[in-house]
């Protein structure tokens, strides 16, 4: 995949297409996981779950808008593409949303599937963070440890839920 930038003179070049790849794959995986939120949040029973993926949805557009910041940061227009990771673990949280309905354990295996889907976020912008920094893109690297930080205290906040009130009434 070539970019239309001659970035050869960067500071670890090599690295800005990876980069590049990374961001429209992580683009493409926000967007799926809208789709995703709002399903989890009518699934789900507890209120508390219910209002914390009601407010990762308003994050994740967020989270989008930044990320659209940093491709024009990086003088390349922002396009994303399927992310089959993302696919697949909003599959796998759609089987456990059917399997569990009206289970007393619903909400902590929404939890489960929601830190899964946490867990690739965090490490994806991790990476993101690291590729930015080598090759000196400051702002775009600031930009993407917002989110960063974001999905971390998301996933806090899931475990938060299952340890005081999902996991205990499963």
């Amino acid at each position: 995949m070539k970019t239309k930038n001659d970035n050869s003179k960067m500071p670890n070049a090599h690295l800005h297409e990876l980069f590049v790849d990374e961001l429209r794959d992580v683009l493409g995986a926000e967007k799926q996981l809208l789709k995703g939120l709002k399903k989890m949040a009518e699934k789900a029973v507890g209120q508390n779950l219910k209002d914390a993926f009601t407010a990762h949805y308003t994050e994740t557009e967020e989270q989008i808008e930044r990320l659209k910041q940093v491709f024009e940061n990086i003088d390349l227009a922002a396009r994303g593409k399927k992310c089959k990771a993302m696919e697949g673990l909003l599959n796998e949280a759609e089987e456990i949303m059917e399997e569990f309905e009206g289970d007393e354990a619903l909400d902590a295996a929404l939890i489960a599937a929601a830190q899964k889907v946490e867990h690739y976020e965090i490490a994806t912008y991790g990476c993101l963070v690291t590729y930015a920094t080598l090759m000196e893109h400051t702002e775009a690297a600031e930009l993407l440890q917002i989110t960063l930080d974001q999905e971390k205290e998301t996933d806090g906040k899931l475990t938060e839920i299952a340890m005081s009130e999902a996991n205990v009434v499963a």
